[in-house]
């Protein structure tokens, strides 16, 4: 296995049914990053020879990218919509092409925590955008492709 680029990562939207996704890449993305963390338990115990002991309890994930300010863009336009309305996007955060076997992400319905818009004053309009796991039909889950 080779090493992966970040620009050969994409960012997926799906615009069908979770059982059968059409899934829209999303070009109108700069840089993304994907959080992934669990949250902690104490299981330290007498035994542990002085040492604290630590379990990972429940995941947490959050994906966070820029897109250019263009309201011309469907796939702008959708995540726009959806946080001025409240409403979950069905995401997949993958590594490669999402018809590509092997390639790898999270998979997800989430709801959209943030959307700031940025007016740097020699660069264009963009905005930052939050999205995080929501109550959905379908838990959250890490797709490989076949």
């Amino acid at each position: 296995m080779g090493v992966k680029l970040g620009l050969d990562a994409k960012l997926y939207r799906n615009t069908g049914t979770f059982a059968s996704p059409t899934w829209d890449e999303i070009k109108n993305v700069k840089d993304l990053t994907l959080n992934l963390e669990a949250g902690e338990a104490d299981v330290t115990t007498r035994g542990n020879n002085s040492w604290r002991a630590t379990v990972a309890t429940l995941k947490d994930a959050s994906i966070e990218f820029d897109m250019v300010w263009d309201t011309g863009d469907a796939d702008f336009a959708a995540i726009r919509d959806a946080f001025l309305n409240k409403t979950g996007i069905e995401f997949a955060v993958m590594d490669g092409d999402i018809s590509t076997a092997g390639s790898q992400g999270l998979r997800a319905t989430c709801a959209i925590t943030k959307f700031s818009r940025n007016e740097s004053l020699e660069e264009a309009l963009t905005v930052s955008i939050t999205v995080k796991p929501t109550y959905a039909a379908n838990a959250p889950s890490w797709h490989v492709a076949a």
